[in-house]
């Protein structure tokens, strides 16, 4: 078996992976990611325990327990470039054998669940509320990068999504789907439905401080997409980015959001961190028991 080069899988003078500074008995297979980095210890704060705490750059880790439930909560950075560098490492920290650079016989299968803040689409979508997001489609390009195969409701998903919205001239859409193991325990109290991941957050998201839009009808025609029973709810920039790896490594995601602004309404949630940690809490709750 070819040993994997030291130029593609990085390891530090501790023989940590490279970015995350982890080793593989420094993660659960549980993990949860956010995007900000101080966002992890209002995570951890709720575990009866910590084993470790690591930081390299933006990417902070906590991993304890909550009963026993052993988890891992990761912080990426904001988009889909730090999702490539996150989902790729965590997994070869369960999937590669670092020491001898080969890949192990053995697949392990994480329960990935990012916890983040988002955009509503819908009017009927407040803010403060929570989305699970059954599907994520990406309007930027990391996943273009891999070999990802569609289901047929996928491609029909993005074919109808690319002539409602005009917006294959800018990049072409790619579509991934939620872990249905995970997304199934969260159903009460979360709307569900199709996120858009943007590769910014300003004119990706159809916002205007001075320059113009080249797609001015943006949010318009992501608000009136329809599919069968999906629609559109929300967008943020990272749920493509970790559908799209998660399924290609064989991982279970899940992607939650706590809306903070209502862009329909032109609303903006009087308290953010409070909508964050009443999401927190009820995550918690729930992976505790899966």
């Amino acid at each position: 078996m070819l040993k994997i080069a030291e130029s593609e899988l990085i390891l530090n003078k501790r023989g940590a992976i490279y970015h995350l500074d982890a080793l593989p008995n420094e993660i659960a297979e549980t993990i949860i990611t956010v995007g900000d980095p101080d966002r992890v210890k209002e995570v951890s704060k709720h575990f009866d325990h910590i084993e470790h705490q690591l930081q390299h750059r933006e990417f902070v880790t906590h991993t304890g327990r909550i009963g026993n439930k052993r988890l891992s909560v990761v912080s990426t950075g904001i988009g889909p470039d730090n999702i490539d560098i996150v989902l790729n490492e965590l997994d070869a920290l369960v999937n590669i054998d670092i020491e001898t650079r080969q890949l192990k016989e053995q697949q392990t299968h994480l329960n990935i669940i990012r916890i983040g803040t988002s955009g509503s689409l819908q009017a009927d979508i407040p803010v403060d509320c929570f989305v699970a997001s059954t599907h994520a489609v990406g309007l930027d390009n990391l996943l273009h990068f891999y070999r990802l195969d569609n289901n047929e409701e996928e491609k029909q998903i993005v074919q109808q999504f690319v002539a409602h919205t005009q917006i294959s001239s800018l990049t072409p859409p790619y579509i991934a789907t939620a872990g249905g193991s995970v997304l199934k325990h969260f159903v009460d109290g979360f709307h569900h439905g199709i996120t858009i991941t943007c590769p910014g957050f300003y004119a990706p998201q159809g916002r205007v401080l001075r320059l113009g839009l080249a797609n001015p009808d943006l949010i318009d025609r992501l608000t009136n997409f329809g599919f069968g029973n999906h629609r559109i709810t929300n967008f943020e920039m990272e749920t493509s980015a970790i559908y799209g790896l998660g399924r290609l490594m064989g991982h279970h995601c899940l992607s939650l959001s706590a809306i903070v602004a209502n862009r329909v309404k032109k609303e903006f949630s009087k308290d953010g961190a409070a909508a964050v940690e009443n999401l927190i809490k009820k995550s918690l709750e729930i992976i505790e028991k899966i």
